[in-house]
Formats: structure tokens, sequence, C-alpha cells
């Protein structure tokens, strides 16, 4: 598998994301087990995850139990994977199925990485990111609370995630060369952060798209939606879907592509990526 860097640390090209296997409409266990080995096997080495990835319901953080479980089966060398968790993002647990809350306050976030390094079965989290800006707190603030967990050796590097150029900035002026990816959302369908990417390659950034796809509702129906996706995966005997994740590796050396998967075949597709390189008449075409 061809890797890129998250700071000094060597990840697989494509990532992992592992909310399909947490949220509403996820599989059984069993499958889901199936799925994180059968990329862990083809190479993948980053594996994403969050807090929050639950169902409104769940008392415990069910994705990163899962992929803990996962990991302990596997019978593959797991010095070379880096799990990489979010906090300040939650399932509400009485509002209506699907809500969402926002909690940025320091000491939540501390305590959410605390939370999440047990659940992981970790004593320090490789790469944990801010997922979501709280409107009610201090941006600085909430990046302060990553800057002490990184001194108390909770976490090893950091992240932000859903960031405009403004708060990546103010991140990186806090944390320096701690501060190592950025997670925003990127697809055909959604490139509004396309500055944000270039942003995060001036400054030395990895940047990890989320949805790459277009997202659970979107992923299936992308060579349908964008025409140039599909003419560009019929003439290579490809999946469209295959040929969205070529095309944001080749936005930079630095783009880390993480598409969610519940099912073995979907993100053995998705790795098969990281070999197709599109020409530069297909990438004026897609882009």
């Amino acid at each position: 598998m061809k890797t890129r860097q998250i700071g000094s640390v060597a990840v697989s090209a494509i990532g992992l994301g592992g909310m399909p296997m947490s949220i509403e409409g996820r599989p059984d266990r069993a499958r889901s087990i199936a799925t994180i080995h059968a990329a862990l096997d083809a190479g993948v080495t980053l594996i994403d995850t969050a807090f929050g990835y639950r169902l409104r319901v769940d008392a415990e953080p069910h994705n990163e139990l899962l992929i803990a479980e996962a990991l302990r089966t596997w019978s593959g060398d797991r010095s070379d994977v880096l799990v990489a968790t979010k906090g300040g993002h939650y399932r509400h647990p009485y509002e209506p199925t699907g809500a969402w809350g926002l909690a940025g306050h320091p000491q939540w976030l501390k305590n959410c990485a605390q939370a999440s390094a047990q659940a992981l079965g970790v004593e320090a989290i490789g790469l944990y990111y801010y997922h979501r800006p709280d409107p009610m707190v201090n941006y600085a603030d909430s990046i302060g609370a990553l800057a002490d967990l990184l001194a108390a050796g909770v976490i090893r590097k950091a992240g932000v995630s859903n960031a405009d150029a403004s708060q990546i900035a103010l991140a990186y002026s806090i944390l320096g060369e701690d501060l190592v990816a950025v997670q925003n959302q990127f697809s055909p369908a959604f490139r509004s952060t396309e500055s944000e990417l270039e942003l995060c390659g001036d400054l030395g950034l990895a940047f990890l798209p989320w949805s790459p796809l277009g997202g659970i509702g979107g992923a299936g129906a992308l060579g349908s939606r964008f025409a140039a996706f599909g003419e560009v995966a019929r003439a290579r005997g490809v999946s469209p879907q295959q040929v969205a994740l070529a095309w944001e590796l080749a936005k930079g050396e630095h783009v880390i592509p993480i598409p969610g998967s519940s099912r073995p075949e979907t993100i053995l597709d998705s790795v098969a990526a990281v070999d197709l390189v599109l020409t530069p008449e297909e990438l004026a075409l897609l882009n």
C-alpha cells in the first residue's frame, strides 16, 4: 500500500472511516469486524473513529470499542496502525434519534479523550481531533484543551475537524508542530473546503476528507449524479468510487481520504484507488 504522512507518521494513503459501522443502519458485529480485518489485511494503517460514533441510545462508545476488538482479534502486526479519534461532538441522549450535540468546553474534551483512550485500550491516543467547533465556547479555549492533553501525554498528536481557514490558522498558532491534521468534508458533491485543503498543503498538515464519496446516502449514486466520474470509470473499467478517491489523492500528497465502509468489498474497492493514476485530461474533466 502506498503511504502518506501525518506529521512524522507514515500511514496508508487511504484510511477507513468507522462511522457507518456504528450509527443507524449499522451492520452486525461480525460483518463490522470482518470489514476492519479486510482493510487491515489490504494494508490500511489508518482507522478513523470518534467518541460520538454510536446510536443515540448507546451507553458505550460503540465504534471505539468495536475497533479495539477488531485490532485485538487481528492476526497481523498492529504496531504500524494509527487509530485516530475525535471529541466534542456527541449523540444527544434525550433528543430524537439522529440528534447531535456540541461540547467544546475544555474539561469536556479532556474527559472525552480519557474515555476514548480507555475504550481503545491505549495508554495514549495517536491522533486526537477536536471534532466540531462549539459556537458557545471560544475556539482558542477548546484548542488549549488539546495542548493540555498533549502535555499530559494523553494524546500524541492533535488535529481539528470541520474547521475553516481561520480556525486552522488559530489552532496552528497554538499547537505548532503538534497540529498534524485537518479532517473536513470534501467530495465530488462537496468542494467548498478546497481552500482549506490548499491551506493544509501550505502549512504541512495532512488533509483528510470525510465522506469522500458523498456520504452514506450518496456514495452508491456517485457515478450517475456526477457524469464525469461515471464516464472516466467506464473508460477505465473501475468503479466511480475509485475514480473519486483517485481524484482526491491527486489534489496533493497531503490528502488522505477516509471513506466509511461497513462491508469488506467496499473498503477493498476503495483501497484499489491508490493504484489508479488519472491523466491530466481526466483530472481536468473531473475538476
